[in-house]
């Protein structure tokens, strides 16, 4: 039968005798033989140092790794921040400009208003046009019960724009004096000579529309302004039209015709002004009675 091995065990303190001498003897041997030590030291330091050299290097590159990666997170997170700050800052830009837009609009109605003080008037909003670059038809936010009626004129920017032709409860549609099937009845300023402007989509596209009927009589010249005529059955009297050019003798040499720039830039509007009197066939019949 194999015997069993016995256990060696040391107690605590004899194991703390033993590092004691241990310790004491390498002290001694270290005193002794300070030479050989020295020479020890110096090939374990002269094998060290490479090596120490070389991990500090590995441990300062992992440090520039992460440096660099922190850094450029740092960078990201400044311009995602800076991005945020950008769109916001256009954003109060963008209403700003929609806010200077408005008074300027406001201020433009309110000076036209101030210009036909005679006539009550109601503002409104243009919400939509026809499927080109003119507003020669065209719908506002304000209705019957807003006291629009049909043929109310429209005035906007520095004189007429044109008349309500269609009436609902929250919108009216109006025909401006540029469109083909426009006709108004006109007056020169200066001279009180009658004409017939006509709206052309086609010659608009150079600056003006026509005019016709000119009285081969009138003495007029280029520049001078054209008003709605009292003769007119539909328009109310002394609103800003345009002015005149190119003034020619017809072919019958018993009229005129002409040119004129509208006073309304009709490639943009956004407000308008509404005036809430209808011209009746009594009014011009009063107008027209000289007996």
């Amino acid at each position: 039968m194999k015997k069993k091995k016995r256990k060696i065990s040391i107690s605590a303190p004899a194991m703390l005798v033993i590092f004691t001498v241990i310790c004491f003897v390498l002290i001694v041997l270290s005193f002794k033989y300070q030479e050989q030590v020295n020479s020890l030291k110096t090939s374990v330091g002269n094998i060290m140092t490479p090596m120490q050299k070389s991990v500090n290097s590995i441990g300062e590159s992992i440090y520039s790794v992460f440096d660099t990666f922190k850094a450029k997170q740092e960078l990201l997170d400044e311009n995602k921040r800076l991005k945020s700050e950008l769109a916001k800052i256009r954003e109060e830009n963008v209403s700003l400009i929609e806010d200077h837009n408005e008074l300027a609009n406001l201020r433009k109605l309110y000076e036209l208003d101030e210009g036909y003080k005679q006539y009550p008037k109601v503002a409104a909003r243009v919400i939509s046009h026809d499927d080109n670059n003119w507003y020669n038809l065209f719908t506002i936010d304000k209705g019957s019960t807003d006291g629009i009626a049909k043929n109310m004129n429209v005035i906007a920017g520095n004189g007429l724009v044109g008349i309500v032709t269609e009436v609902g409860k929250h919108y009216s549609k109006v025909r401006s004096i540029i469109d083909d099937n426009s006709y108004v009845n006109g007056m020169f300023v200066r001279t009180s000579d009658t004409c017939d402007v006509k709206g052309n989509l086609e010659t608009l596209g150079e600056g003006y529309i026509e005019v016709e009927r000119i009285s081969i009589d009138a003495e007029i010249e280029d520049g001078y302004e054209v008003v709605t005529s009292y003769e007119s059955d539909r328009f109310l009297e002394g609103i800003l039209i345009g002015y005149v050019s190119h003034i020619e003798k017809e072919p019958n040499n018993l009229t005129m015709t002409a040119r004129i720039a509208p006073v309304v830039d009709f490639n943009r509007l956004e407000t308008v002004l509404v005036i809430t009197k209808v011209k009746s066939s009594d009014e011009l019949e009063a107008m027209t009675d000289y007996d």
